[in-house]
């Protein structure tokens, strides 16, 4: 077990020997090298100053690792490119360079989208919801404003990463905002298309979900769950409900979905981690949702054909991913605890990695 890394929910980001991650250190927030073979701190190279000014401590955001470079994202909204042995590079200022805000107080959370040259974020801005820059210098490539497209959800940035689709056969960046899940072309940053039917107006969390032209999004504060299919429309993408699951059916609070083989896995309820196996082309359940594993919020972490689920009370337990039944295994109470585990479970070279505040563990699979 090492220790160093700061107050912090992100996850590990393993790359060869070597572990990154944000947290609130003592001089103010950053980033943290671990060595993988003995958990001790390589180096710290702090972003922001001073105490986070959003209204829950703790880092949240995962670096994105790319050969030698990783960029990150700080509560406070900055965002960076540093080498691998902690050389800033560049960093720009959500606020201040594009109006960003989030659509409510805990603080920015995205890890960045590095997509051949573009590193794209969401800065929440009235007139750059999603901004792509320039990986290596941090020139802006494009921003993109998002028009009223629906009433649901609030104004800002939502606590989820972009994800690639290619839906309806354009190259687009989809992502989770305040106001719902949002396509925006990646070639040039054109609005596409919008989505607020299963957003709430306090926190949207989860990444949508990618499969071919369709994409799935939940959200809990009495929200639910949908699937819209994508299809050309003209110039742009016209996007068209499949289905909704209301808030007493399916509401994934934060945790994260994972699609397998057509079958969609993830926690349901409000601070709740009901595991369920939903046919994402139907919308209907599998199995679950499964009580009483373990307490609050459910990661969800798929690998070599099975779930890793870390509860918010720190059981880890391993799940089959199976649509069939539900088969449980074997879990375990990792070794710390402290808060709540919401930091997801992270798998590299046959070891189990669990981000634990201040604290990385790491488990021989």
């Amino acid at each position: 077990m090492g220790e160093g890394l700061g107050n912090g929910y992100a996850c590990p980001a393993v790359a060869g020997e070597r572990s990154y991650t944000t947290g609130d250190l003592k001089d103010g927030q950053g980033v943290v090298a671990v060595n993988t073979k003995d958990g001790k701190v390589l180096w710290t190279t702090v972003l922001t100053q001073g105490a986070p000014k959003h209204g829950f401590e703790g880092a949240r955001s995962t670096p994105t690792v790319v050969g030698d470079h990783l960029w990150v994202t700080t509560s406070n909204g900055t965002i960076a490119c540093l080498t691998t042995d902690g050389k800033l590079v560049w960093q720009k200022s959500f606020d201040k360079e594009w109006g960003g805000k989030m659509m409510s107080g805990w603080g920015f959370a995205e890890s960045v989208l590095i997509d051949g040259n573009a590193a794209v974020c969401t800065p929440g801005g009235p007139d750059a919801t999603m901004v792509a820059l320039d990986k290596d210098s941090g020139k802006e490539l494009w921003k993109c404003k998002v028009p009223e497209y629906g009433k649901n959800g609030k104004p800002g940035a939502g606590y989820s990463s972009a994800v690639i689709s290619m839906g309806a056969g354009v190259k687009q960046y989809v992502q989770m905002t305040g106001r719902g899940v949002i396509g925006v072309r990646a070639a040039d940053g054109k609005f596409l298309w919008g989505y607020d039917h299963s957003v709430n107006g306090v926190a949207n969390i989860s990444s949508p979900v990618v499969v071919g032209d369709y994409v799935f999004s939940s959200s809990a504060y009495g929200a639910g769950s949908g699937l819209v299919k994508l299809t050309k429309d003209g110039d742009g993408i016209k996007a068209t409900e499949e289905y909704f699951l209301g808030a007493d059916v399916l509401q994934n609070h934060h945790g994260g979905m994972v699609v397998i083989d057509g079958f969609l896995y993830c926690g349901h309820k409000q601070n709740g981690g009901d595991l369920v196996c939903l046919d994402l082309k139907t919308g209907k359940f599998q199995w679950g949702p499964i009580k009483g594993l373990g307490k609050g919020s459910a990661c969800v972490t798929y690998v070599d054909g099975h779930l890793i689920v870390r509860y918010q009370d720190g059981l880890v337990a391993l799940v089959e991913a199976s649509p069939k039944e539900f088969h449980l295994q074997g879990s375990f109470k990792p070794k710390f605890q402290e808060k709540e585990s919401w930091a997801y479970p992270v798998v590299s070279g046959g070891r189990l990695y669990l981000r634990e505040q201040d604290k990385i563990m790491c488990y021989q699979l």
